[in-house]
């Protein structure tokens, strides 16, 4: 299903972190601290963004024996080109657009 209404501002920041690095994953914490979204805003955003196949999640072993697996989240190709398609509002980190 392809998306008709704009994206929130809660999703523009979102997409802002994760096009700075598309390829690697982002843990949902990481994303609280960049975005300045809460966990209540953050990971219901991701949930659809998931679904609507803006955004791939998968599980990933913890780094420290005996701490538990974590989320890890980064944008489709799908996702790169709504953030892509949304210019001038998503820049790259050198600041340049994406369009």
């Amino acid at each position: 299903m392809i998306r008709k209404r704009r994206p929130s501002k809660q999703m523009l920041s979102l997409l802002v972190v994760l096009i700075e690095e598309a390829s690697v994953w982002r843990h949902g914490y990481d994303l609280m601290k960049d975005t300045g979204l809460s966990s209540g805003t953050l990971y219901p955003l991701l949930m659809r963004m998931t679904e609507q196949g803006l955004v791939e999640a998968e599980w990933q072993e913890p780094v420290q024996r005996g701490r538990p697996a974590r989320h890890a989240y980064r944008l489709t190709a799908n996702g790169i080109a709504l953030a892509r398609s949304i210019a001038p509002e998503v820049h790259t980190p050198s600041g340049l657009s994406l369009a």
